[in-house]
């Protein structure tokens, strides 16, 4: 009879299963959690419709904007008083505000051919090395400390900026000569930024007027609001003016109900305030906004709001008004008859703000000439919005900036070399998920490193199993 080695056994009753549940434990799911120490946050949709139309009567041009949001967020940076404690509520965070006070907005980048880059990748290229936000964002301290953002600017954040403003595009610290950044303007390399918001600028009728260049810096003059604190007192500046208004602050129960009344009182404005009265008895639950609105001047005020910005039945409908020439051109982009231009929009939503917003492609616009988006030629001093609407989808951009696109991490970084445009080869859902897999890209390599260890220990454990019953075997004696 023949002889069997008894090794095989044990190996197969003990090392293929636990090299198997090895394989399995660590085994690439794909699904990763939220991680809002490290700023993600994953939108539950990741794309989202807007609608566009434009029009222009030769000395004023107006874009209209109409998306779905499931309620109208308003309120923006409160200020509540909670047992003797002024509690700000509503700054900048990871994912949606909690309380839903963070506004809606809708801002559009627009360039005349100055920045060529725009016009084939959008946004994309403004998305530079550290940005805030970003899980590897740059420290506040460092931008401090550095020369122009810092010791110039007197920021302490990374924020949008052109590639051209940097010698090194992996380092947001290389920004380029006063002088080089001087000249780059003035020969057009800017993008122009409308930037409209529900609670900062919408209830006075106003927008704000941006530009980026190696920031995202305001328009000269002064923005439609500034801040309501008093940093000494850690108390507000002003409150609402009872002789004007019947009350002195809002109600915390109401800020976070999600009901709105734009033709009643949400904000705090030059009009209706009044000096903070620290005297009064102040209750639980009262709020004063954080922001005081204000007439917008000079150059920065250039955008205004034409008829009512409002949301009603699950939409809000925006229509922003300017001049086609400003006469900044420092600024602002002049449009003209005849003109082609490039734009882009982003869209916040569902109490979100900073980069957890939906984006589009860029896309052209023409005044009397062919393009994606058609401007209609009206006569008089309002347009009827008799021509169709302009469909985009927008999507979830996630942590892709311009140094990673350009970079042999990208298997696109050829195309973009060569200057091929992104629409044409990217849909808004593809970028998307790209965009996603970006927000958690440590984790998957990590996941995919430790998949493949335990692949080798199965297949180890396999062999190792197995080779017990291929050794050769001693034959008995026949008989």
């Amino acid at each position: 009879m023949a002889s069997h080695d008894k090794g095989a056994g044990p190996w197969l009753v003990l090392g293929l299963p636990i090299a198997l549940g090895l394989a399995w434990i660590t085994q690439g799911t794909g699904v990763v959690g939220n991680d809002l120490e490290r700023n993600i946050h994953v939108p539950d949709e990741l794309t989202m419709p807007l609608q566009v139309q434009a029009a222009y009567n030769g000395d004023r041009i107006f874009f209209r904007y109409r998306w779905p949001a499931e309620r109208a967020h308003v309120y923006h940076d409160m200020l509540r008083f909670e047992d003797g404690e002024w509690i700000r509520h509503g700054n900048s965070r990871a994912g949606p505000d909690p309380d839903g006070t963070y506004e809606d907005r809708v801002a559009m980048l627009v360039d005349d051919g100055g920045v060529p880059d725009f016009g084939r990748y959008g946004g994309y290229i403004t998305v530079g090395d550290r940005m805030r936000f970003f899980s590897d964002s740059a420290s506040p301290a460092e931008v401090i400390a550095h020369p122009h953002l810092g010791e110039r600017l007197g920021q302490s954040d990374v924020r949008k900026y052109l590639p051209g403003t940097r010698t090194d595009q992996h380092d947001w610290r290389s920004v380029v000569d006063a002088d080089v950044l001087a000249t780059q303007r003035e020969a057009g390399y800017f993008l122009d930024l409308w930037h409209w918001r529900a609670g900062r600028s919408n209830p006075i009728g106003a927008s704000d007027d941006q530009w980026i260049g190696e920031y995202r810096n305001s328009d000269a003059g002064t923005g439609p609001y500034t801040t309501n604190w008093d940093a000494d007192n850690n108390r507000p500046l002003w409150m609402l003016d009872p002789e004007q208004t019947g009350q002195r602050t809002l109600r915390w129960e109401d800020v976070t109900s999600g009901q709105v009344d734009f033709d009643g009182l949400y904000y705090l404005s030059e009009a209706n305030r009044t000096d903070f009265d620290p005297d009064h008895d102040w209750q639980n639950g009262d709020v004063i906004p954080r922001r005081l609105l204000r007439d917008p001047a000079g150059s920065r005020g250039d955008i205004a709001v034409h008829g009512q910005a409002r949301w009603e039945e699950g939409h809000w409908d925006v229509t922003l008004v300017r001049d086609m020439d400003t006469r900044s051109p420092l600024d602002d982009k002049a449009f003209r008859e005849q003109g082609v231009y490039d734009i882009g929009i982003a869209v916040y939503r569902n109490a979100t703000g900073s980069r957890w917003h939906y984006v589009s492609h860029p896309h052209s616009l023409g005044l009397g000439r062919h393009a994606d988006i058609q401007a209609q030629r009206i006569d008089g001093d309002s347009p009827d919005w008799s021509d169709d609407w302009f469909e985009m989808t927008l999507f979830y951009p996630g942590q892709v900036d311009w140094p990673l696109l350009t970079s042999r991490a990208h298997a696109g970084a050829d195309d973009i070399a060569a200057g091929m445009p992104v629409r044409p080869r990217h849909s808004e859902k593809q970028l998307a998920l790209y965009g996603v897999e970006r927000e958690f890209n440590d984790a998957i390599t990590r996941q995919w490193g430790l998949t493949l260890i335990a692949g080798l220990l199965a297949m180890l454990g396999v062999t190792l199993a197995l080779l017990p019953a291929f050794r050769p075997t001693r034959r008995g004696d026949r008989s």
